[in-house]
């Protein structure tokens, strides 16, 4: 794990089988953390933490998918965000929307769970982070935007975006999301995706509106079209 600390300590890894980036966020000075999407290796994480001196508090979930939160996934039992609640005294922030899959996939509890809407804003120590509703992969999906920073899930990834196929999925949010919530982001903001999908780690929104080619559509007909969803 390679630690880039700025006003912020932010820390990301690739873990597991699936190319998936977990994300540690924390306050250098006051030492509280959170954590996003720990899915396939909690020992790594908690490690990690401790070895830092980080109080971990939050679990931070973009979506509800297993190799994300966890859970079991054809046959695959993944650890994740059940396992690290047994560990660790934290809650698991999820979208409203996807309280009740977030559930049945992972086995965690109401008690277990915030639930978030778009817009809501969260401290860890100093640091404020802002929930992102950006449906489209799944209806709860969301990002978080933390110092210029965005984490973004599987909604946005470098010169690409998350899947629309499958069940849940929705192409017209996602082209809602991508053009007309992500879009108006800050073009410096650090976009920071939920797989290694590409030989970057990281790209700027600045970089995807000139680049990306699903956040230059100027309709949603023509993105639907190039998404194989014509009407």
């Amino acid at each position: 794990m390679a630690d880039q600390e700025k006003k912020l300590s932010l820390v990301q890894a690739q873990l597991g089988p699936m190319a998936n980036f977990i994300y540690i966020i924390a306050d250098p000075v006051t030492r509280e953390a959170a954590v996003v999407d720990p899915a396939w290796d909690v020992d790594r994480i908690i490690n990690y933490v401790q070895t830092k001196g980080y109080r971990l508090d939050k679990i931070l979930i973009t979506h509800y998918h297993q190799d994300h939160l966890g859970g079991n996934l054809m046959g695959q039992n993944i650890q994740g965000a059940a396992e690290m609640v047994s560990r660790v005294k934290a809650k698991v922030y999820v979208n409203r929307n996807e309280a009740e899959g977030v559930k049945r996939v992972s086995g965690l509890s109401d008690s277990d769970l915030v639930k978030v809407d778009a817009g809501d804003v969260f401290r860890v120590g100093r640091l404020e982070i802002k929930f992102i509703h950006t449906p489209g992969h799944t209806p709860g999906s969301q990002c978080f935007l933390v110092e210029g920073n965005l984490i973004s899930g599987d909604t946005l990834f470098v010169n690409s975006c998350g899947r629309v196929d499958l069940p849940g999925s929705d192409p017209e949010q996602m082209y809602y999301s991508l053009n007309h919530i992500l879009r108006n982001l800050d073009d410096s903001t650090v976009v920071y995706p939920g797989h290694a999908y590409a030989p970057e780690s990281s790209t700027t929104i600045g970089e995807q509106k000139r680049h990306n080619m699903y956040m230059r559509f100027n309709n949603l007909d023509d993105f639907l079209m190039a998404m194989g969803y014509g009407r």
